[in-house]
């Protein structure tokens, strides 16, 4: 019966052949050829995931050298088609000129239960071994998973959502667009917060915001690098770049303006403006910005602070040329650039965007 079923595939009567393989499961279930035969009743009938589990299976359990090779040249087959369906699908997803922007996508964070079925879909998308994307998928922080053409990322993060693995997708112009205000100093708190910053032109002026219109809140540490002279292994001495401190960063987002009112603990001009801190001029900088950053908390008990930006910056600082389009608006006095900088302009401006992502 195998061999009238083998006649039936070679003149694509399927029908035959699936009459024929219903009987044969009934009888030889655990045949190989009856199961390999199936593999190809079900490619044929674009079930191609049904025909690998299949072929998979015939490739770890059968010692049948002929079978092991059709298995896997069947295998190799599905493998190419899909390969030709990716490449002809991102074609299509970068075909549009606005599809061809640069852009990112980012992995969001997955709990330790729906990593385990997660990694599994997220290896068969992307094209990974199981071991591979399960080190992948984050637990804790926003991972940057890849960047490239904005087109091809969401063609990518479509497939990704759709097997409840959370991400979104956005384009460096996104980051570009959002205008950033320096801050100097509050002038005033009530009724509205009055705000003395400087513009992107470095002009000083003021800004009046409701409170309310603050939907976010993003803080992070920059490292400050200095050059220092150290002793080697063989006590030579030697040159080394080092962190040496920190800046402490704060930006207010104010989505309805496309805006971030950004302050830093060396930026803030501390005796100016309203007192929020007593005797800020003889206090350390630290002291002074946990009593800024305290009161600013008392302002806006209900806002979400977004305090992740270290791990997500492990996974962008290598993103040199991507970075390099991203105007970082952080005027720390730096020796040598560095991607530090742009990369947290990039966390914050992601944090701002994401609402409006379509």
């Amino acid at each position: 019966m195998i061999e009238q079923v083998a006649i039936a595939f070679e003149h694509k009567d399927y029908q035959r052949a699936a009459k024929l393989l219903k009987q044969l499961q009934k009888e030889s279930p655990e045949n190989p050829w009856v199961q390999y035969y199936l593999g190809r009743l079900h490619e044929v009938s674009e079930k191609r995931q049904d025909a690998e589990k299949i072929y998979r299976q015939l490739l770890r359990d059968t010692t049948n050298s002929k079978i092991v090779s059709l298995a896997r040249q069947s295998l190799r087959g599905l493998q190419e088609m899909e390969q030709e369906q990716r490449q002809r699908a991102i074609s299509q997803a970068t075909a549009q000129p606005n599809n061809t922007e640069l852009g990112v996508l980012v992995l969001e964070p997955l709990s330790t239960e729906m990593k385990i079925e997660a990694s599994r879909k997220f290896a068969q998308i992307m094209q990974l071994d199981p071991y591979t994307a399960r080190l992948i998928l984050p637990s804790r922080s926003w991972r940057l998973y890849r960047t490239g053409q904005v087109g091809e990322l969401k063609f990518y993060g479509e497939q990704l959502q759709q097997a409840s693995i959370p991400c979104f997708w956005a384009t460096i112009a996104q980051i570009q667009q959002i205008q950033v205000y320096q801050v100097k100093y509050f002038q005033a708190s009530t009724p509205q917060a009055t705000i003395v910053c400087c513009n992107e032109a470095n002009q000083l002026g003021s800004l009046s915001i409701e409170w309310s219109e603050v939907t976010a809140r993003v803080v992070g540490l920059l490292p400050i690098f200095e050059e220092v002279v150290d002793r080697d292994v063989r006590g030579k001495l030697e040159r080394k770049t080092q962190i040496q401190d920190y800046a402490q960063f704060c930006d207010l987002h104010l989505l309805g303006r496309r805006c971030i009112l950004r302050l830093d603990d060396n930026g803030y001009e501390y005796q100016q403006g309203l007192e929020i801190i007593p005797q800020a001029s003889q206090n350390t900088i630290r002291i002074n910005w946990n009593s800024l950053s305290t009161w600013i908390d008392q302002q806006l008990p209900q806002v979400k602070i977004w305090s992740d930006f270290t791990p997500f910056a492990d996974t962008a600082l290598d993103q040199t040329e991507m970075l390099s389009h991203i105007k970082s608006h952080i005027h720390l006095f730096r020796r040598e650039q560095t991607n530090w900088d742009s990369a947290f302009h990039l966390y914050s401006g992601l944090v701002l965007v994401k609402p409006t992502i379509k």
